[in-house]
């Protein structure tokens, strides 16, 4: 990254240009065509989500409560870049206030790191339930679910001030242009000319601190997980209770995978291009990928929209 040098003068940018993902005209109708149709994929799916959750009494559970949460941060860190990304890919003006821009980060970075978070709290849930099915209401109270998705969100904006901060009180000096979709650290920091050393240490410290012990929280959820089902003595039994781990497996298995590939592969591997298609992944694919994997794989949710559809019906 570049320092600032003793005395360089510092320019106080008003705006950033956000260059987007290509200048190629004839790609630009096919990638709109395609963000905007994931985009409302992923709009109607975690909306959906969160009111079939809401108001189906058969999904009053903590674990559809966590869910409805999840795709609340899917929601929120979704929206705040994708409508600003596809306005881009036509428009004129692509550029963005300095404030716009570190309000777009803090939204977005706030949500990521809920629901990495998230994430963990649904694996303990998930032992919860299978090690202690007849206690299991009792020990996921309401109060308790409540209380572990206020520190999911509280850990989350924590975070995300400290990088916001850090990032937006750098100096600037020569070019505006971000080259990226949305307001990310990486492609800001290369526009700045002070020394961003804290900047990455914060990265790998806090954001790190916080990869390593939800993944390390999945893991031994898991782990008592697994020793639990290898007591069930039937095997449909067994399968049942795998069966109801397999879509949060496979959605912290997609989550994970795509943030730790981002944000943790050597700087000598960086690349732009490489990081704008591993962003699109996680801030508009798996948004998508997330309510489709649960209900799909989910006989609660199958039923809860079959019992809507009923209603609607008479």
């Amino acid at each position: 990254m570049q320092r600032r040098m003793e005395g360089e003068n510092c320019s106080s940018f008003t705006e950033f240009i956000l260059m987007g993902i290509t200048n190629n005209s004839e790609v630009k109708v096919v990638l709109f065509t395609i963000f905007l149709l994931v985009y409302l994929i992923n709009l109607i799916g975690n909306l959906g989500m969160i009111l079939l959750i809401k108001v189906d009494p058969q999904l009053q559970t903590p674990m559809y409560f966590f869910l409805s949460n999840l795709s609340f941060c899917d929601l929120c860190y979704s929206t705040a870049v994708g409508p600003k990304m596809l306005m881009d890919i036509f428009g004129n003006d692509k550029s963005i206030q300095f404030f716009g821009c570190a309000l777009q980060f803090f939204i977005s970075c706030t949500f990521v790191d809920s629901e990495c978070i998230l994430l963990a709290v649904m694996a303990f849930d998930r032992y919860q339930a299978i090690s202690n099915p007849l206690l299991y209401t009792t020990n996921m109270s309401n109060r308790l679910c409540s209380l572990l998705v206020a520190g999911v969100y509280f850990v989350g904006v924590a975070d995300s001030l400290i990088h916001t901060t850090l990032t937006f009180h750098l100096c600037f000096c020569g070019s505006n242009e971000i080259d990226h979709f949305f307001c990310d650290i990486p492609p800001i920091l290369l526009l700045s000319c002070s020394d961003t050393q804290v900047n990455e240490l914060a990265i790998f410290t806090i954001f790190g601190f916080i990869e390593l012990s939800t993944i390390s929280g999945v893991l031994v959820s898991y782990c008592y997980i697994i020793s639990s089902v290898l007591k069930i003595s039937s095997a449909g039994g067994r399968f049942k209770a795998f069966s109801t781990c397999a879509s949060h497996l496979t959605a912290v298995a997609i989550f994970q995978g795509t943030v730790l590939f981002m944000y943790f592969r050597p700087s000598s591997s960086y690349s732009l291009d490489q990081d704008k298609m591993s962003s699109l992944f996680y801030i508009l694919v798996i948004p998508m990928l997330n309510p489709l994997i649960y209900s799909l794989r989910n006989k609660d949710v199958k039923e809860a929209l079959k019992n809507l559809k009923n209603k609607r019906c008479c």
